[in-house]
């Protein structure tokens, strides 16, 4: 399952990850980002040990979204070492999630 990320926890587990990190930025009030969420769910599966998947409700926790940038819902960031190196934006085919993870492992 994915994890829930916070702004509390967001350095911890995405920032100081020794594996990439794909974040999921997404509300509860949005259509699209229903649609996106159980993508997330088997990418969170799919990749279990290989890289850390979850996601950051952007109602509830602010800071990160407008750190990185993120003005529309659902947004989709890659990490890997601490750095920003992947960006989707609205719903995408499961595939682009996945590519975007092996590109970085």
């Amino acid at each position: 399952m994915a994890l829930e990320i916070t702004d509390a926890n967001f350095d911890e587990i995405v920032l100081k990850s020794e594996q990439p990190v794909m974040v999921d930025f997404w509300a509860a009030w949005c259509g699209p980002c229903r649609m996106v969420g159980p993508i997330i769910e088997d990418i969170s599966k799919d990749y279990d040990g290989k890289a850390v998947v979850g996601k950051l409700d952007v109602d509830a926790h602010q800071e990160f979204a407008a750190k990185y940038g993120v003005r529309n819902i659902p947004t989709v960031l890659v990490f890997k070492g601490g750095e920003l190196v992947g960006r989707q934006v609205g719903v995408a085919p499961k595939k682009a999630y996945s590519d975007a993870l092996d590109a970085v492992l």
